[in-house]
């Protein structure tokens, strides 16, 4: 009852997959006339929304099968391993591994002995993850297969052909070619009455191949482009090591480290984490984020990271995921003609009824005469051969109204500033899927660009930082520093970053020490490491009882730690004058805790606004005593000690300047939007030339008390803005002067 036309999900994907072909011969989707969607079967289409609908019923349906399947077939009968399985030193196959996961059973989990007897049967360790020794790595994938979507096959260069014949007005042309090739010949012979047929018929041939050999080379770049875009490093552990491998690489078995902001990258069993959310919206449709924990550990692929931090157990790659099964079980449909070539085929259509119209008048005004006259005489039946010939004349004249009337060279000067125009973006290495990107960044009026990663190189160094009440500056190696400070007030700052962080210190297999996170974490972690730190001690010192993750509504990471020596501490960082605010002491320069008075407060503030003021950003770390009782209640958010502010470096992209001056003189405005402090924004945006005299940088909260009166006369004067700005201006775009918006992120 599922499998309904319509629902976007065949019979074979509710069945349970047979052992031999899981996955099924899943075909992918066969790109429409234009040809420019060339993405693997794993990937959404460029139009959200009847995709998410597609995907969202899909999804559905395929759950409500596969729970009423497992409801009906429960403990049937007792898992027998298979015996190439069992051959290969594993206890349980992908069939049963896959359907735990999908239809979320926690008997059918319990019974095979929960987290620890599932990392037994796949040979794994919880710990340590999958051997690499040689040899077992290929049986895994063997046995599991890999983490990759199945592709549809390469269209030929016919194909191409075929779409392009498929123009109205190619079409209309070929039939006015035929009809004046065939009329010509007849009344004026070969090859004299030809040229008009044969011209017409050249500029649908230069039509075609152009058009064709344009979409063919861009299908072979895309091809490629996908190919990139699947090398995604994900963070593992493999044995013992905790290191980055590209997402095509997982197998099940794999420990899979996840943060804020990562996408699931296959399903999977949850292992342990703190405060782990996830957006289950693209599979499900609902909007409520999911909570993630012992009680509900499964984890789907496809899914995105909202809040917290966690490590899952890889159970199912590739095709065999949900995600896998839904995308091979969709068709991705509609017409990727460009809106100039829509209103050309409405045009041409319009012409060509307008000239059908006057050539079939024309040709009853000169026949009228020959035929009143033959019906005068009573000779209608009777037609001798000057009769035909006057006839054929009279419909030559006609079908020369019709060729005129529809301008066959107006496909081609379309086709032509079309694939220019592709050509020229693609030597400013741009890429077009669509034709229509070609018309939209040729009107484009103002580009709003992120700044973090995309104007900046996303490569972080703490450069600075006010602790005890002293600025420094670091350009050298820190290890002098720890001398400069009081000895609590550094141990304090090392155990704040080295366990209040989303990153890690790891060893590789080369023994060589190396920093996985964010730049942020990373720069943190190796100013902790410059200055004498030992992250691998100092986790073993104290536990970590609880962890509030750093999300951009709170701005600020918070973890618990239960002490060596007793009692319970928390450390709190993130935007400066968040977390400054929450501070009521401070740790003077002789490394004792005193009250933290207005005048001292102001001069910090000040020291925030003079580092965001040198485009850094800017992080407070404080910390503050708890009692026993306090870890099982909410992280308190006040009553902090402050220990310091860092400013740490992102450096401007090469070239950021030069683009930008490059998109002034072309008549389009770039303005930054950013959450980040805005002086360090401005800062920034006077360095890539963004902010000019007479422009405006103007927070979220300022933007939203404005009039539309005073906002029409402040939007064109707005060169820095907060990241709240854009979704007003996405629902209110009128009010920008119709202008268009290229958004860079």
């Amino acid at each position: 009852p599922w499998a309904r036309p319509g629902l976007g999900v065949s019979t074979a994907t509710l069945r349970r997959p047979c052992r031999r072909n899981p996955c099924g011969a899943a075909k992918t989707e066969r790109p429409d006339r234009r040809g420019f969607r060339f993405a693997a079967a794993g990937q959404l289409s460029s139009s959200p929304r009847p995709q998410r609908e597609k995907l969202q019923v899909a999804a559905s349906a395929s759950k409500a099968a596969v729970q009423l399947q497992n409801g009906l077939s429960l403990q049937s009968s007792q898992y027998v391993v298979p015996e190439d399985v069992r051959a290969a030193g594993f206890q349980i196959d992908a069939d049963e591994l896959t359907s735990i996961v999908e239809s979320r059973d926690t008997e059918r989990l319990t019974e095979h002995g929960q987290l620890d007897g599932i990392a037994d049967k796949l040979a794994t360790s919880l710990t340590d993850g999958i051997s690499t020794r040689e040899g077992l790595l290929g049986q895994r994938q063997e046995i599991y297969g890999v983490n990759k979507f199945a592709e549809s096959e390469p269209r030929s260069f016919w194909e191409f052909v075929w779409d392009a014949l498929q123009d109205t007005t190619l079409i209309i042309l070929a039939a006015c070619a035929f009809v004046s090739l065939t009329v010509g010949i007849a009344t004026e012979g070969w090859p004299n009455g030809s040229h008009d047929g044969i011209g017409i018929f050249a500029s649908i041939i230069l039509v075609v191949s152009v058009t064709a050999t344009s979409d063919y080379q861009q299908s072979l770049q895309f091809r490629d482009l996908d190919k990139e875009k699947r090398k995604i490093l994900v963070q593992v552990t493999r044995d013992g090591f905790r290191q980055r491998t590209l997402i095509d690489d997982l197998l099940p078995g794999d420990v899979v480290h996840l943060a804020v902001g990562d996408q699931v990258p296959a399903d999977g069993v949850f292992i342990s984490g703190f405060s782990l959310l996830l957006d289950e919206s693209s599979l499900t449709g609902e909007s409520e984020p999911v909570d993630v924990n012992e009680d509900k550990p499964f984890l789907s692929s496809g899914t995105k990271v909202l809040d917290g931090s966690g490590q899952m157990l890889v159970t199912a790659v590739g095709m065999r995921t949900q995600w896998g099964k839904l995308m091979a079980a969709l068709t991705e449909g509609g017409n990727d003609e460009t809106p100039l070539q829509v209103k050309l085929s409405g045009v041409a259509n319009i012409i060509g009824k307008i000239g059908l119209f006057f050539a079939v008048l024309t040709f009853i005004v000169l026949s009228q005469e020959l035929i009143g006259q033959k019906y005068h005489d009573g000779l209608l039946l009777s037609w001798s051969g000057d009769d035909v010939l006057e006839i054929l004349n009279h419909f030559a004249v006609a079908v020369t109204i019709v060729v005129v009337a529809v301008p066959e060279g107006l496909p081609l000067a379309v086709t032509l500033s079309l694939a220019y125009a592709m050509e020229k973006m693609m030597n400013d290495k741009a890429l077009v899927r669509q034709l229509a990107a070609c018309e939209t960044m040729g009107s484009a009026t103002v580009i709003c660009s992120d700044k973090t990663g995309t104007l900046t190189s996303n490569r972080m160094t703490v450069v600075k930082a006010c602790i005890c009440g002293n600025t420094l500056e670091f350009n050298d190696p820190l290890s002098s520093l720890s001398s400069e400070l009081p000895e609590v007030a550094v141990e304090t700052l090392l155990e704040s970053i080295l366990t209040n962080t989303g990153g890690e210190v790891v060893i590789d297999q080369n023994g060589k020490q190396d920093i996985i996170g964010t730049p942020t974490e990373t720069a943190l972690l190796e100013f902790a490491l410059s200055l004498g730190g030992n992250y691998k001690q100092k986790r073993q010192e104290s536990k970590i009882v609880k962890v509030e993750p750093f999300n951009s509504v709170k701005k600020r990471m918070t973890v618990i730690l239960e002490l060596p020596g007793g009692g319970y501490r928390a450390h709190c960082k993130g935007a400066a004058e968040i977390v400054l605010a929450a501070c009521d002491k401070f740790i003077d320069g002789s490394g004792s805790v005193v009250p933290l008075d207005k005048k001292t407060a102001n001069l910090l503030n000040d020291t925030i606004e003079t580092f965001s003021s040198e485009a850094l950003r800017t992080l407070c770390l404080a910390y503050r005593g708890l009692e026993d009782g306090s870890t099982q209640e909410e992280i308190p958010l006040q009553g902090y000690t402050f220990i310091g502010i860092v400013g740490i470096k992102d450096p401007v992209r090469l070239g950021v300047r030069e683009s930008v001056a490059s998109c002034r003189s072309a008549g389009i405005a770039v303005k930054m939007v950013t959450g980040d402090n805005i002086n360090t924004a401005k800062a920034i945006a006077r360095e890539c030339g963004i902010l000019t005299d007479g422009g405006l940088a103007i927070e979220g909260a300022e933007f939203r008390e404005k009039t539309p009166e005073e906002l029409l006369e402040l939007i064109p004067k707005m060169q820095v803005c907060h990241s709240s700005v854009l979704s007003w201006l996405r629902k209110s775009i009128h009010l920008v002067n119709s202008h268009v918006l290229v958004l860079c992120n």
